[in-house]
């Protein structure tokens, strides 16, 4: 993995292509190498859809090893859903496989003449690019049905649906999992926009005769890869919870802690919550022939993924995860899971983010384009999106813009990104990540629902102020760096709790690559990554009048607590003070 493969779309005569070195790059991966070429080569105030963006995506610094858990990939690029830097990250196969390519990086750069689209084959023999009108306008589904019979049963695919090539700020990229199905997204931030103006319609990576990544020291690296899945397994969330029940295990937990916004974020507990659990959930995939425990990619130990079918046991989906639960079920005030699992395959199909999509639809629901519980109404909203029209459009541009098109006040967004599926007056750790994020409204970026509700770590008051900026900067700072290895998130339940499976981490990442990274060292990647973020939104015109929530969660109290977001301006405006 020590080649950055650049393929510039808007050539003369067709896309050209080049591999080079990764020079001042090295040593990065994932995220901190996805933002650190977004911020060095991105002029910060251009046109997200236009030719001086690019799009990155980068394996983690494990990603093609035999390291557990080490094979999510990063999405970088100027956002079109928030104009700022973004990193959206993604499971499914295709970061292993890019690394055991030896690419740390794949580029699109410039942009095409706007009419034709484009197919790139990648394997060792080499790179190969081809336009392909016959695949416009192709969902994921039929998209990677017609590449498997071209190019086998062998291939990863990284693609848009019609979301992506009609440049909806909501679209995202699709990546296959293990049974080549586009069912893993790197959802947020509008990436499928940026890859459809690209003119790009599908990576196609094949990593046939390509060995796993060799480590400097192998027996170190096998007996720290040992300790560190040992830490996984031992772990209640990540050996237990996660693996039973999927993430949507929190559903009943959320919903029991009064957090689980519903009905556009007017209230904390959703009266349907017990139908559209994760114990509820994996009853049905079990009954039904489908499958409860599974893993996004190879290597994964912790499976919180699976399989859902229909009453005949026919795939609809992949196990619906908590987020896309929540917003297209709880959100919208809808308690019915076989409709949920439709509409998160039409998300995929479409390519959509799930949780902008459920936000955008829960605003459409107050606007009385349907009524809240409406499960067919939602259903034939996202509809309107695959085919394209007027109001599908809108939707498919996010929340905020539903919101301004149809005059609603109560729009849960931060940067233009919507909320996911806590809301920040009962957790507000996660209103102070939401709000100050570099990446707009994302749990992931500084997951402190695992203090304030889950008991990981110290004891910090989810409804109150006190602690919570030093709480959410502590996730932020993790987070980066976990997303530079190629980890999956979830590892930090075990991380944050079990020094010793931090250590074994970190003992994993020095016997790879004969170095000797300390605990402090970790620490300062993940700083200097969000320093870099930082940066290039401050230079696209970010202030600190873009770190704050909607007025609305000031102002409104919310049930069951009765309290409003306390965290105040002077405190947001601290986050960063490393």
């Amino acid at each position: 993995m020590d080649k950055i493969l650049r393929i510039n779309v808007g050539a003369d005569n067709g896309p050209t292509y080049k591999t080079e070195a990764l020079g001042d790059y090295a040593g990065f991966g994932g995220r901190a190498l996805t933002s650190a070429i977004i911020s060095k080569e991105v002029p910060p105030l251009c046109y997200p859809l236009g030719e001086d963006n690019k799009l990155v995506f980068a394996p983690g610094m494990l990603s093609g090893t035999t390291a557990a858990m080490s094979g999510r990939l990063s999405v970088g690029c100027k956002s079109p859903l928030t104009g700022g830097i973004k990193e959206s990250n993604s499971g499914g196969q295709a970061a292993q496989v890019m690394a055991r390519l030896g690419y740390a990086a794949i580029v699109l750069e410039g942009k095409g003449d706007g009419d034709s689209l484009y197919k790139v084959i990648i394997n060792k023999e080499g790179i190969v690019i081809e336009p392909d009108d016959s695949l416009k306008m192709l969902g994921n589904y039929d998209l990677v049905d017609k590449l498997k019979r071209a190019y086998g049963d062998k291939i990863t695919c990284i693609s848009i649906g019609q979301a992506g090539e009609m440049k909806l700020s909501a679209a995202s990229v699709a990546i296959t999992d293990m049974e080549i199905r586009p069912n893993r997204h790197a959802g947020r931030g509008g990436v499928g926009a940026v890859m459809g103006a690209k003119g790009v319609k599908a990576i196609i990576l094949d990593d046939t005769g390509m060995g796993m990544r060799k480590p400097s020291d192998a027996e170190r690296f096998k007996a720290a890869n040992k300790e560190f899945v040992k830490g996984l397994r031992k772990h209640a969330v990540t050996g237990q919870g996660l693996s039973a029940y999927g993430t949507n295990v929190l559903t009943n937990i959320i919903n029991e802690a009064g957090a689980y916004p519903t009905h556009n974020f007017t209230r904390g507990r959703f009266e349907g919550c017990a139908r559209i659990s994760g114990e509820k959930q994996a009853e049905i995939e079990t009954s039904r022939g489908g499958n409860a425990t599974q893993g996004c990619h190879r290597g994964c130990v912790i499976r919180c993924s699976g399989t859902y079918v229909d009453k005949d046991g026919n795939y609809i989906t992949k196990q619906p995860e908590y987020e896309t639960v929540w917003a297209h079920g709880g959100n919208c005030g809808i308690d019915d899971l076989d409709a949920i699992a439709r509409l998160d395959r039409m998300d995929d199909d479409f390519g959509l983010d799930t949780i902008e999509m459920g936000a955008a639809i829960g605003v459409a629901m107050e606007a009385g384009l349907a009524e809240f519980g409406d499960a067919e109404g939602a259903i034939n909203l996202l509809s309107e999106v695959g085919k394209g029209t007027p109001l599908g459009r809108i939707l498919g541009c996010g929340a905020a813009i539903t919101g301004k098109v149809f005059g609603i006040e109560r729009v849960p967004v931060v940067k233009n990104q919507a909320m996911p599926a806590y809301d920040p007056r009962a957790v507000q750790g996660m209103g102070v990540t939401y709000a100050t994020s570099t990446m707009g409204a994302d749990h992931t970026a500084g997951y402190a629902v695992a203090t304030n509700l889950l008991g990981v770590g110290e004891a910090v008051d989810p409804l109150k102020p006190a602690g919570q900026v030093e709480l959410s900067r502590n996730f932020q700072v993790a987070t980066a760096a976990i997303d530079a290895t190629g980890m999956c998130l979830f590892i930090s339940f075990a991380v944050l709790d079990q020094p010793e499976t931090f250590q074994a981490l970190i003992d994993m990442i020095n016997a790879f690559y004969g170095i000797n990274l300390t605990a402090d060292d970790v620490t300062e990647l993940g700083r200097r990554i969000l320093r870099m973020e930082r940066d290039f939104n401050k230079r696209a015109g970010f202030t600190a009048k873009d770190d704050r929530l909607p007025e609305f969660f000031k102002k409104e109290p919310f049930p069951p607590h009765g309290v409003t977001f306390g965290v105040s301006d002077e405190e947001l405006d601290r986050v960063y003070n490393f």
